[in-house]
């Protein structure tokens, strides 16, 4: 056995090679005593440089060896590496530059109205898009990849540099530019990237920060998904994700760089803008962002390009024959490579060169001008060639995705007054004299008299311009203009057989069954569909056991992109936990937010591919809403369609689970959301009901008038309850639909109610239906008087029909709400019950004329058992018949007296 000691010196801490066999104790220690006798001679760098290369050749001769997680703060692609740019550069160049003076120009106009709009983002980023636009972003009639072409996420802060290009090409007006953020009129540009706001550019909302990487990331896993399950093959897709460097601390940012890099999406490129620049200021003032990011990506499993200097720092990095200047770079912090852009060659010399010897005597080969232009204005991300040889780098690699790390000035060519300034984020303008300077530096024929009453003019070099056709063609070449949404003309998906549904009307009999075991049962009816089932995509984050789900498992598949490389341990049972390439389920673990990512993506499919898909997302209802309430909202934005079902739903369904689960607010959060359509459906029939007409208006054929760009959300509980027969009356399933139908009268109830027995109306939505039917009978026989049951399947839909209403009669047009036509001539008050806070039947209360009283379950979860957590809230049938004596009290229908006795009865 080899003595680690033998080739380990006295002292040095014990490794984990240690416990490892040495072939040939002698060959090792030759080569550490070399590496010592380098490290002594020549210094620790020149040792460590050595290291460096032996590592980079053992990579490329397969020796599998861990790769470094930081590298030198040079760039990855060295200049003699980089290769030709095709194309026209100058025509370029001069295109550029129309599109940073377009960009100010529109915020500055847009200043005077206090919209605001910011300007030094797309100032520093201008190449990083402008060399994708020409030489890499494929459009949607691409040959290559028809239909979809590349996606393509902006940095929300750039928005207007996209803009400028657009009306470059002659896809925007003036008249659009002055309507930057100025949007009531019909005619405005969105603030950002918002697809519901300008549908027909743009594809995804990139702000709030942090959505776009996280969804970027899924979509290029989705494009896979969609290729291996035959949908389409969109393996020639792209993805580009623009961020900022500050945008990185966002944890959504980084949340799927596994699954990235674990899946192999080399798809998927990141474009990191490093302008070393956050809001407020200094991204990591006291360390450098780029480093930690190369860590991050590298430890991740990522391909790193690190594009940070331009080719004014050739020469230097030519001269630095020590490593000393490279060794300065990685040691100055971000916030003082911030201050060097602003200050004189002077303070240069003393602050970056003359903490050296090295350093110092380089400096006295470098004349002022040649230092100011390193450290002013030569970054990698301004350079084309350099930003061009990254991304053929990072499109021509496989196996892993690219980050592209591209260091720029913020607020770069708008002058001393916004470069590197720690407020430049904030400022909404330039001067006259600021615009003229900056016209100057560009190289652009606006003309002093072009500046009418102070106001900047918009420059463009004619529809016929060369600059023109240069854009067009090669966008032409490319496969249309980017970006661009397209809602490509399909043909309403077929109804699925009406059998799938009606199964359902006539209820479960004597037996149990919970309102998610419906719809996992309809779920599995309606996958088997040959002519749609292939579309639904099922997700769910690591529960689908917990809503029983297991059953799709062998049938469907689980989606991995491996397939399955081993033999699972259930391999023997019904229900094994199969994975294939072309599995059906996305099961994405434990990741709410990673499956809210994987939703939108096949939720929007049908305009960024032409291809309708069916997503349902199936959470604990707790952790949806609660903790992607954005990504909803993000979805909304990007006219996302399909189904969120929040299972195991109620604040006293769960037992055992607590305050951390007990679900009793989602329903509000849903209602806060436009394009949203909330159910909280209490059988089986009503979820079968829900899911038909969701299916209609998404994906079949839409009423005049009536938006398709919706979801749906539906509540569905884990209690085990009879299933009733749909009532055997017409308009049933409209009532499912808008909101409120009533499912049944104390008469035909078979309650027979005296005469003149006092009456009350029950509203109950889910579970709690269970409940008011419980105190309608404990009214009838205990108290005498008669109750009918209504189920509210949606209140957040009956408010909205209201407020339309409303709406209306400001037109000038008269119209009856729903829900006041529905309960017209119901006799008695009106008690609404809900497993949820008291605020989500409120909603409609405004609009009862009957006297309106609530009950809900307020307040924070807890565990115990179901009917103890009832009555902890005052929900249960008893607590449901005394509030409503108690209406009835306050009416003069019953005994005061009758309150306190039903308490003191029930034990309340």
């Amino acid at each position: 056995m080899t003595d680690p000691h033998a080739i380990r010196p006295h002292g040095v801490p014990h490794s984990a090679l240690d416990q490892l066999p040495d072939r040939d104790r002698e060959e090792t220690a030759e080569w550490q005593a070399s590496l010592d006798a380098v490290a002594e001679a020549a210094g620790p760098h020149r040792a460590a440089y050595l290291m460096r290369r032996t590592l980079e050749r053992a990579e490329g001769a397969g020796v599998a060896l861990p790769k470094l997680l930081e590298t030198d703060y040079i760039n990855t692609i060295p200049t003699a590496g980089e290769p030709e740019v095709p194309g026209d550069p100058e025509m370029e160049a001069r295109i550029t530059a129309w599109n940073r003076w377009n960009a100010a120009a529109m915020v500055t106009r847009g200043s005077k109205y206090g919209v605001g709009g910011h300007i030094a983002t797309f100032a520093s980023a201008a190449w990083l898009y402008e060399t994708g636009f020409n030489h890499f972003f494929k459009g949607k009639e691409s040959p290559e990849a028809p239909g979809s072409g590349d996606q393509i996420y902006v940095q929300g802060h750039a928005s207007p540099g996209v803009y400028a290009r657009a009306f470059l090409d002659g896809r925007l007006t003036e008249a659009h530019l002055d309507n930057f953020r100025r949007e009531s009129g019909g005619e405005g540009l969105p603030s950002y990237p918002h697809p519901r706001r300008l549908p027909w550019l743009w594809e995804f909302p990139t702000v709030s920060m942090g959505l776009g990487p996280l969804s970027a990331i899924y979509q290029a896993r989705f494009n896979r998904y969609l290729t291996n399950r035959g949908i389409k093959d969109v393996s020639a897709s792209h993805v580009w994700a623009f961020l900022g460097d500050g945008e990185m601390d966002e944890p959504e940012s980084t949340a799927a760089l596994a699954l990235a890099a674990r899946e192999g999406l080399d798809n998927l490129t990141f474009v990191i803008n490093c302008n070393l620049q956050r809001l407020d200021g200094p991204v990591r003032a006291n360390f450098k962002i780029v480093q930690e990011l190369e860590a991050q990506f590298r430890g991740a499993g990522w391909n790193v390009v690190k594009t940070l200097w331009g080719s004014a720092w050739d020469e230097l990095l030519q001269l630095d024959t020590t490593g000393a200047l490279v060794r300065r770079l990685r040691e100055v912090p971000d916030a003082q490579v911030q201050t060097y852009q602003t200050r004189g060659a002077a303070y240069i010399r003393e602050d970056f060169f003359g903490k050296d010897p090295a350093l110092a005597e380089m400096a006295k080969l470098l004349s002022d001008d040649k230092i100011l232009d390193c450290f002013h204005f030569s970054r990698g991300g301004h350079e084309p060639r350099k930003v061009y040889a990254a991304y053929k780098a990072a499109v021509e690699f496989k196996g892993a995705p690219t980050v592209i790390l591209a260091q720029t000035v913020k607020g770069h060519t708008l002058g001393e007054g916004f470069a590197s300034k720690n407020a430049n984020h904030q400022m909404k303008k330039l001067s006259t004299d600021e615009f003229k300077r900056m016209r100057d530096a560009l190289d652009l024929p606006i003309k002093d008299s072009d500046f009418t009453d102070g106001v900047v003019p918009y420059g463009h070099p004619g529809a016929d311009s060369a600059e023109v056709r240069y854009l067009q063609e090669r966008r032409a070449a490319l496969g249309g203009p980017a970006p661009a949404r397209r809602v490509h003309p399909l043909a309403p998906l077929p109804a699925p057989a009406e059998k799938a549904f009606a199964s359902f009307d006539k209820g479960s009999g004597s037996q149990n069954v919970a309102t998610t075991m419906a719809f996992v049962r309809l779920i599995k009816d309606l996958v088997r569909d040959k002519e749609t089932g292939k579309r639904w995509v099922p997700i769910v984050p690591d529960e689908a056991r917990t809503f029983g789900m297991e059953s799709l498992f062998p049938s469907l598949g689980i989606y991995s992109p491996k397939g399955q490389t081993y033999e699972p341990v259930d391999r023997d049972q019904l229900m094994y936990y199969k994975e294939a390439k072309n599995g059906q389920i996305l099961n994405e673990g434990i990741t709410e937010a990673g499956s809210m990512a994987d939703f939108i993506a096949a939720a929007t499919a049908y305009s960024t591919h032409g291809e309708a898909m069916i997503p349902f997302y199936i959470f604990y209802s707790m952790f949806g809403w609660q903790r992607t309430a954005d990504q909803m909202w993000q979805l909304g934005d990007q006219l996302g369609r399909g189904f969120l079902v929040g299972a195991t739903a109620g604040r006293t369904t769960l037992t055992g689970e607590g305050l951390q689960h007990a679900d009793g607010h989602s329903p509000v959060i849903a209602a806060t959301n436009p394009a949203a359509l909330s159910y909280d459906p209490a059988f089986a029939y009503e979820v079968a009901a829900i899911v038909k007409e969701g299916l209609r208006r998404m994906y079949g054929e839409a009423k005049p008038g009536e938006d398709q760009d919706v979801f749906y959300y539906l509540t569905v509980y884990n209690e085990p309850m009879p299933q009733p027969a749909k009532p055997a009356v017409g308009g049933i399933d409209e009532g499912i639909v808008k909101g409120l139908y009533r499912f049944n009268t104390a008469e035909t109830a078979g309650l027979t109610p005296a005469a003149n027995a006092p009456r009350v109306q029950l509203l109950g939505s889910g579970t709690a239906i269970h409940w008011a039917l419980d105190a309608q009978r404990k009214l009838a026989e205990d108290w005498g008087v008669a109750a009918d049951v209504w189920s509210a399947t949606s209140w957040t839909e009956l408010r909205r029909d209201a407020l339309e209403a409303d709406e209306a009669i400001l037109r000038g047009e008269e119209r009856v709400p729903y829900l006041r036509q529905a309960l017209a001539g119901a006799q008695g008050p009106v008690l609404a019950v809900s497993d949820y806070m008291r605020q989500v039947p409120d909603q409609i209360a405004q609009w009862v004329e009957q006297d309106w009283s609530s009950l809900g379950a307020d307040g924070f979860g807890l565990s115990d058992t179901r009917d103890a957590a009832r009555r902890h809230f005052g929900v249960d049938a008893e607590s449901i018949v005394v509030a409503a004596l108690a209406q009835l009290a306050r009416r003069g229908e019953v005994k005061a007296t009758a309150v306190k006795e039903a308490r003191e009865r029930y034990g309340l």
